[in-house]
């Protein structure tokens, strides 16, 4: 074997290492929006039940999508979510959500490095949209978050 196969192959590991990663994150987002969703109280409940119900569809979309890849570059998609964070209050549950979802691009940033270099330019393009998607939700939080009380 020749060390630029070595090295292609390691590098193949690193991003299915990372997608696995990044699909554990994706099944925590599932769980704390849903839990979210169901626990949320006060006036604004009706509100962000709908959003926290709706960003958990999008999540479960994004851990379908990388669990397909990985199996696809020839890994096992993990079957373990990240810790849910717990949150209690409507402010604590949305500013647990803006750091999620703020760490969630750049590691999404990384991911798409990664399959950029080893060519996987269908991968770079799901990421990039994956990218757009959580840009989206981290925006809809922090607006959410302005104008809630303290």
């Amino acid at each position: 074997m020749l060390m630029s196969e070595v090295t292609s192959m390691d590098s193949k590991q690193e991003l299915i290492n990372g997608l696995n990663q990044d699909l554990a994150r994706e099944y925590q987002a599932v769980i704390a929006y849903t839990t979210y969703a169901a626990e949320v109280a006060g006036p604004h409940r009706p509100a962000l039940r709908a959003f926290f119900l709706e960003e958990a569809a999008d999540e479960l979309k994004h851990a379908q999508l990388l669990a397909d890849k990985i199996s696809a570059l020839g890994g096992v998609p993990v079957v373990e979510p990240q810790p849910v964070p717990q949150a209690t209050g409507a402010r604590a549950m949305l500013e647990a959500v803006l750091a999620a979802e703020t760490e969630t691009i750049a590691r999404y940033a990384r991911r798409m490095a990664q399959a950029e270099e080893l060519g996987e330019l269908a991968l770079v393009a799901q990421l990039h949209e994956m990218i757009v998607d959580e840009t989206q939700h981290k925006e809809e939080v922090a607006k959410l978050l302005d104008g809630f009380p303290e």
